[in-house]
């Protein structure tokens, strides 16, 4: 027979028998006919003696299967009683038990150990007794068991137990239930925003409080873990999460904590529902104070058009809440006051994108110093900030790839910065992606190089639109009508807004007015496509109507080119201001 060691080679055949057989043999021999054996042979010598079990057949694995499912099942027994003990009623006792598989299985090793050495200080004859004895001796109180059956690995259980020696089996049940009610209830379509923080970790260049230092640990370690943020999704898996990373809010009251924490989140328009957003993103900050707490939400007042609308900030950057976060809000009004940028613009931006709080003045300046290349300073800044902030958190260099396309195009840097101004989200957009499938888009239908810079110039709107969502419905609409691409394409460069209309709001109605109340063909807009900026109510039925009961006819530009004045001078015999 095959041995690990001297110590194993004197075991013999009749070794082969089910555990309660073998320790009995090897204890009771005399010293004289057996040498000493060790753990590790022992252990070794039980491996061997599995696999001579699958070899000799299904008989003995089963046997020892069997064995090890009776003791496992003894084991769970033995925990759920000793639940009970603890003040756990019987039904989750046994779910408990039943749930905490890992558990179980140290205890169970534990016994046999502690069997196969003799090392038990009193006369223990019964398994489940000798599994409770285990179990009060790592004075836990069944709160590991607990603790796996959440969820928990068996390590993270034994961790977070740790810091509860002071709550009683009982309490932490009730706790738990309590914390899940608060900010765990809700939607069950609940989804974690996985993209925004990992915006808020990208962007984050200032240096960082300890709160911070925790929460981004936090989100390291979850994203390590097969699933990532994902897991974060169901309330379970983000509880376990939470609590073995920061198991001190186990340690929390409900009653003068937690409960009046939601009850003042919600006070601020925060939906039930929505409050573990902000635990999950910065779950520090549920571990101060309530006082603390509450004067750093009311602090969010300087912040020009926040007044009392806390919610909408909050949501979109817990970490708005954290110390170096404030502070560095001065830091960036003091920059951009340097600037000369209003500090109404300053806070629009922020209230828009507050992850802005999380840069750095330094990295702040760099973007300041590429606009004001390109023209685009002060209150022009100002404006852009505005209406595009996430532009300040854009790479130097994506930025300057987009000046470079424009650049390409034959635009000078001055008519850039005005391209920015009007339009500044074309500059997040990617140049080689974006930009370049939009320009071949218009070249297709009919605007060439030589008329492209005109376009762009007047309509850089256009390239923000989706060429499939958007443009290419409102051209299909207006080839339905009978209008060719080349058509379409004297259009777009003699009025460049054209595919910028929605076909219901602007382009059907006024269309079916032209066709079936003015009487006139659809082409007519090919000679005249600013038809379409007019308002329907305002200006084109009015003086439809003038002419109409004047039975005047004329064109479309004529009809409706003219201001006021010269309209009414022309066609309703009045005369003209500038003549009287």
């Amino acid at each position: 027979m095959a041995t690990c060691c001297s110590s194993c080679s004197k075991l013999t055949p009749s070794s082969f028998l089910p555990r309660s057989t073998v320790v009995p043999y090897l204890f009771s021999v005399p010293s004289s006919s057996v040498r000493p054996v060790n753990l590790r042979c022992f252990y070794n010598f039980q491996r061997l003696w599995l696999r001579s079990s699958r070899r000799c057949g299904p008989l003995l694995a089963t046997s020892c299967s069997n064995f090890e499912s009776v003791e496992l099942q003894e084991a769970q027994i033995a925990v759920s009683k000793l639940l009970q003990e603890f003040g756990v009623s019987e039904e989750e006792s046994n779910s408990i038990a039943s749930n905490s598989p890992k558990y179980l299985r140290m205890l169970v090793d534990e016994v046999r150990e502690k069997d196969e050495l003799s090392m038990w200080e009193k006369q223990i004859d019964a398994f489940q007794e000798k599994v409770v004895h285990i179990a009060r001796e790592k004075g836990d109180n069944g709160k590991v068991a607990y603790l796996e059956s959440l969820g928990l690995s068996l390590s993270s259980a034994m961790n977070v137990a740790r810091y509860l020696s002071a709550e009683t089996l009982a309490t932490l049940i009730l706790k738990v239930k309590c914390m899940k009610e608060l900010f765990f209830s809700g939607s069950e379509s609940y989804e974690f925003p996985v993209r925004r923080v990992r915006n808020m970790m990208m962007q984050i260049s200032i240096p960082i409080d300890e709160d911070l230092q925790q929460s981004l640990s936090f989100f390291e370690k979850v994203e390590a873990r097969r699933g990532g943020l994902n897991m974060l999704n169901s309330s379970d898996t983000a509880f376990d999460c939470l609590i073995e990373s920061f198991p001190r809010l186990l340690l929390l009251s409900v009653k003068s904590h937690m409960k009046p924490l939601v009850e003042f989140l919600e006070s601020v328009g925060i939906q039930r529902g929505l409050i573990r957003n902000i635990l999950l993103t910065f779950p520090p900050s549920l571990l101060w104070n309530i006082e603390v707490f509450k004067t750093r939400v009311l602090a969010l007042k300087e912040i020009g058009g926040v007044n009392d609308n806390y919610a909408k900030i909050l949501l979109k950057y817990p970490w708005i809440l954290s110390r170096s976060i404030q502070d560095n809000y001065w830091e960036v009004l003091s920059l951009f006051d340097s600037e000369k940028v209003p500090k109404a613009f300053v806070d629009r931006a922020i209230k828009s994108w507050p992850h802005i709080l999380g840069c750095s003045s330094n990295k702040l300046k760099l973007m300041i110093d590429q606009f004001g290349e390109i023209g685009v300073q002060h209150k022009k800044l100002g404006q852009v900030i505005a209406k595009s902030p996430q532009l300040l958190l854009q790479k130097s260099q994506d930025f300057l790839q987009v000046v470079l396309f424009f650049e390409n195009m034959g635009f000078d840097r001055q008519t850039i910065g005005t391209i920015l101004a009007r339009c500044p989200e074309i500059f997040a957009a990617c140049p080689t992606k974006t930009l370049k499938r939009k320009i071949e888009f218009l070249h297709a239908i009919g605007v060439s190089e030589i008329f492209l810079p005109r376009v762009i110039r007047k309509c850089p709107e256009l390239l923000v639109s989706d060429p499939d969502r958007t443009m290419l419905p409102r051209l299909m609409y207006l080839m339905k009508l009978g209008l060719s691409e080349r058509d379409i394409g004297f259009m777009v460069r003699s009025f460049s807004p054209l595919l910028g209309y929605s076909i219901e709001e602007v382009l059907r109605p006024k269309v079916e007015f032209l066709v079936n109340t003015m009487e006139r063909p659809a082409r007519d807009v090919v000679g005249y496509p600013r038809y379409f900026s007019y308002s329907l109510e305002k200006k084109i039925k009015p003086r439809y109507w003038v002419l109409k009961g004047r039975n005047i006819e004329c064109s479309l530009k004529d009809m409706l080119a003219k201001n006021d004045e010269e309209f009414a001078a022309e066609y309703m015999n009045l005369p003209s201001s500038t003549h009287s």
